[in-house]
């Protein structure tokens, strides 16, 4: 096919004085179509770890079924549970598989993995290709990242506090919806904390128009 059905989102994660934040909007995209618009793109690979996802949905399922059996297997075998680096390695070694595997359709996936360890909370991106880049503050993908990261760059301080850090996170990815085609729908918040993962945030946006 010389055009291909492209699919969008936002995601966004960030470090905050109190943990980790990671919030994405709603809507499943394919081209021009609104595919679903209930999405969950924040799901936990551990209790300790989240992911942020972004790309093809059934390769996005795919890999996190595939993710969450590794790191099991792997930590029954050690004895003890993997860092968020060694989780990120493990994934991002599975999409570089994925995406250099010869196929009609192509693997694209993305991430933002957020997750604590005894060494911290840690915040790492895993690009379509395989990379990592690890972030000491923030992070943002999907087509709305650009509307994103301006509200992020121009609001962010290391220091916030986890209420903070949430609003920014919401008007970041509500920024990105008001202008992306591709995002939209609502609004989904989870945050990482020495008291563990929780959603704090699932919000619906009526996007029906009355004429």
């Amino acid at each position: 096919m010389k055009e291909d059905l492209k699919t969008g989102t936002t995601t966004i994660g960030l470090i905050c004085k109190d943990g980790i934040v990671l919030a994405a909007d709603k809507r499943a995209s394919a081209g021009y179509l609104v595919a679903e618009k209930k999405m969950d793109k924040i799901l936990p690979i551990t209790d300790d770890i989240a992911v942020t996802t972004a790309g093809s949905v059934s390769d996005v399922q795919m890999l996190l079924k595939l993710i969450k059996a590794q790191i099991k297997l792997v930590s029954y075998r050690r004895n003890k549970d993997l860092t968020v680096k060694e989780a990120t390695n493990l994934l991002a070694s599975m999409v570089y598989s994925a995406v250099r595997r010869p196929s009609m359709v192509p693997s694209i996936t993305g991430f933002l993995v957020g997750g604590q360890d005894p060494e911290g909370f840690h915040l790492y991106e895993v690009g379509i290709a395989g990379s990592i880049i690890k972030s000491v503050d923030y992070k943002a993908a999907g087509s709305g990242m650009e509307f994103a990261l301006g509200v992020l760059e121009s609001s962010y301080t290391k220091d916030l506090p986890l209420k903070e850090a949430i609003k920014l996170a919401v008007k970041a990815v509500n920024t990105a919806i008001q202008r992306d085609i591709a995002s939209g729908n609502g609004i989904d918040v989870v945050t990482i904390t020495k008291e563990g993962q929780r959603r704090v945030l699932e919000k619906e946006i009526n996007t029906n128009i009355l004429i």
